[in-house]
């Protein structure tokens, strides 16, 4: 009884998927024994916890149905990176599965808060002397075939060193007179690698959107530990006037301002990708036009930085709306999480990590219909790449980790 509760809601995930997958172009997806292989996979991911505790088992059927999702719009956007994007979801099943027991002990992860620092350090130097300059930002870093973003591990790393330092100096921060200056400089001063690793993203990778879901996540994290405003306010200050500098430095920079603000000045050049993709979203309608019977193929680069307005434009606004009341209801099981922990670091890990994802998704939903400058973030789950797909997968599998409860023998 006990496994067919636990099976039940990635059972109903990998139905929903199988449907999905069921109208992906011929030949993108498969054969049989990969898709058989990725479904036993996600079952033997919620099956394999202790069974004396009791998890909140829709956080992985979620991640499952986006996923598969996110599989059907690559095969439909891109067919040559399809089975590619298969492979990936197979290596973040792997990693889930096998790094499930390291997780079940998170706890442990606050002895080692600095490690995480100088992990995060590392990547940035990687990124320094072998990173590859893709549309003006240092984003990758190549290892023979495979390509890999390191910005992806970095924000779990910044989110596991904040929870643990700020567990254990929230007090003093928080009841810390706003004119002391000696106190909170001494206390401050190993947080503001949060805001540090926002000005090397802005600075080193050029890449405004990471660097403001880390700024994004480290505000969060800093206000629910100690409420002190004036904090916050003063390193996002900060980070606005580094902001305007890189915009009035980097042309890059410069240019995905000019494109907010006005595609249209420039629809055969610059504004082309924004352009079209405000097509997408116009010729979607309330319904939508229907998988694989839109155009959605007009906007460059659509599988990653625009994947949601071919999702609007084939799925209407009405399924556009749907991805995010499923996005909505993953971050808030993964707040949930925290909220529902005794002790203040498990708080501020599943809040951290619930607000990495939650911000991702406003920043890129945000740039896509034109509230926000566009950014090269991905949408979590949905745009083709390994490097998103693993680090979020590994994401839901800890604050998975996170919500487990003893299990009531009555």
């Amino acid at each position: 009884m006990l496994i067919l509760r636990r099976a039940a809601p990635m059972a109903g995930a990998l139905a929903v998927a199988a449907l999905i997958l069921s109208y992906a172009p011929p030949h993108t997806v498969g054969p049989p024994w990969m898709l058989a292989l990725l479904g036993a996979l996600a079952m033997l991911w919620v099956l394999w916890q202790p069974s004396t505790t009791v998890r909140d088992d829709v956080l992985p059927a979620l991640a499952v149905v986006l996923a598969a999702f996110g599989l059907g719009m690559v095969a439909r956007l891109a067919p040559a990176l399809a089975h590619r994007q298969q492979l990936w979801i197979l290596v973040s099943l792997a990693l889930a599965i096998g790094l499930g027991p390291v997780f079940s002990h998170y706890r442990r992860f606050a002895a080692y808060k600095y490690l995480w620092v100088v992990a995060s350090l590392a990547l940035f130097a990687m990124l320094l002397l072998f990173g590859q300059e893709v549309n003006g930002a240092r984003l990758w870093i190549r290892l023979g075939p495979i390509q890999y973003e390191p910005i992806e591990l970095i924000k779990l790393f910044i989110v596991l060193f904040l929870a643990a330092y700020l567990a254990e100096t929230a007090d003093v921060i928080g009841n810390a007179r706003p004119w002391s200056l000696r106190a909170n400089v001494k206390y401050l001063g190993p947080l503001f690698v949060g805001w540090g690793a926002s000005m090397a993203i802005l600075v080193v990778q050029r890449d405004l959107g990471m660097a403001t879901l880390l700024l994004a996540t480290f505000a969060t994290l800093l206000f629910v530990a100690t409420r002190r405003v004036d904090i916050v306010l003063f390193g996002t200050v900060l980070f606005a006037l580094g902001a305007l500098w890189a915009v009035h430095h980097y042309p890059y920079a410069s240019a995905r301002i000019a494109v907010w603000r006005n595609p249209f000045s420039d629809p055969l050049g610059a504004g082309y990708q924004s352009s079209q993709a405000y097509y997408s979203l116009a010729a979607g309608g309330v319904f939508g036009s229907g998988y694989g019977l839109g155009h959605p193929e007009f906007i460059p680069d659509v599988e990653t930085d625009y994947v949601y307005a071919a999702i609007a434009e084939e799925f209407g606004l009405i399924g556009a709306l749907i991805v995010l009341a499923i996005f909505l209801d993953l971050v808030r099981r993964l707040l949930a999480t925290g909220l529902r922990q005794p002790d203040l670091y498990t708080k501020l890990l599943a809040t951290g990590l619930g607000a990495t994802l939650g911000f991702q998704v406003v920043i890129i939903v945000s740039g896509v219909i034109g509230v926000l400058p566009l950014t090269g973030i991905t949408l979590p789950f949905i745009s083709y790449g390994g490097s998103s797909l693993v680090a979020n997968f590994l994401l839901v599998s800890l604050v998975w980790a996170m919500s487990a409860r003893p299990r009531s023998t009555a």
